[in-house]
């Protein structure tokens, strides 16, 4: 199987942590989404999208969205981070759609993103210092509803004692936070949630894009 991925793309990074401990070999083909080749005529036969991931397999079959090729990928290799159990099941979707609506719209695309890549920033000043504000407020309460009632003092993960696809695909929302400041010790657990997940094996290999961008924009104003 072929990813086409971006390195340092947050729908990118937890397919490629999950799929390197759970032993699922993918031939990694990279997308410069800072040169624009998402946007050119080839790719875009690809992902009319034109956006990573997407996910080919010798067949042809292709698959997009993030969420969509986790639990794809784990059907495949029949991995307990997508549980056989329908409830289970059921409570790990939950976990991964709440991240990709609520929580990536307020804080990826409300509040980090408009501080990053110029053309998500309001060109009006004023506008954009009450959207960040507005995005902001509505941040804090979801980092207060993943600390408090998401996490537990009982196990370390989302998933319990091993993490879950919930785990993979909201580690990697959650630390946009480190490019634009943002204030994880507020949040206990969320902040040891995070340190948990960058102490397992595929954190240093499948982030090295990500810790370029974050060293690249450190101290930097938005």
């Amino acid at each position: 199987m072929k990813l086409h991925f971006f390195d340092g793309s947050t729908t990118c990074r937890p397919i490629a942590m999950f799929a390197m401990e759970a032993g699922i070999p993918l031939e990694l083909a990279p997308v410069n989404l800072f040169g624009g080749e998402h946007k050119g005529e080839a790719y875009t036969q690809v992902n009319p999208n034109q956006l990573v991931p997407v996910l080919e397999e010798d067949d042809g079959h292709r698959l997009i969205e993030c969420s969509a090729i986790l639990k794809y990928l784990a059907d495949v290799a029949g991995h307990a981070a997508w549980p056989a159990d329908k409830r289970a099941r059921a409570a790990v979707n939950a976990r991964m759609d709440w991240f990709n609506t609520g929580f990536l719209r307020s804080f990826g695309y409300g509040y980090a993103y408009p501080q990053l890549l110029p053309y998500l920033a309001w060109e009006d000043k004023a506008m954009q210092a009450a959207a960040l504000a507005r995005a902001k407020a509505e941040s804090e309460r979801l980092f207060g509803i993943l600390n408090d009632h998401m996490l537990s003092d009982a196990h370390p993960y989302l998933g319990g004692a091993e993490p879950d696809l919930s785990d993979f695909l909201g580690v990697c929302y959650a630390t946009l936070g480190e490019l634009v400041g943002w204030d994880f010790d507020r949040w206990p657990r969320v902040a040891r949630w995070i340190a948990a997940m960058k102490a397992r094996p595929s954190w240093n290999p499948c982030n090295v894009g990500f810790h370029g961008w974050r060293d690249a924009v450190r101290g930097q104003a938005a």
